[in-house]
């Protein structure tokens, strides 16, 4: 019993070791540019809570949109959405996205595009989607 807990305790200890650290904004950048996917996976992911940071995450995130991974794609879609007006520089590059050959890809570039200029980009809602 003694050993399992002292080993709960020192996994919880290694779990947070990382507690408190956080990258800045331009560190984030920097490892859009990783070669490993989980690092840019993980950036892209954060950065899209970087709103006061919009002028540098948003030609980033659309670059990213770029990407061999669908998954940070994907990522670089949703978090275009999160920054509303303030990413319309990336419409192009959504509408370009939304033939990207994986779906969630393209609804993800269709939704942030409606977020980002409603007006231009209705939703379209899943029964309207649906062809009869």
């Amino acid at each position: 019993m003694r050993v399992r807990i002292g080993f709960v305790l020192w996994l919880c200890l290694l779990t947070c070791s990382g507690c408190g650290k956080s990258k800045s904004t331009d560190e984030l950048l920097a490892d859009l540019k990783s070669s490993q996917a989980k690092d840019r996976i993980i950036a892209v992911r954060l950065l899209q809570q970087r709103k006061r940071d919009a002028a540098k995450v948003v030609p980033a995130l659309i670059e990213v949109l770029k990407d061999k991974e669908s998954d940070i794609r994907l990522s670089a879609a949703i978090g275009l959405g999160y920054f509303g007006e303030q990413a319309k520089d990336a419409i192009p590059a959504l509408q370009a996205a939304q033939h990207d050959r994986d779906a969630r890809v393209r609804e993800a570039a269709g939704i942030a595009l409606s977020r980002i200029d409603p007006h231009k980009f209705p939703t379209v809602s899943a029964t309207q989607s649906v062809r009869k």
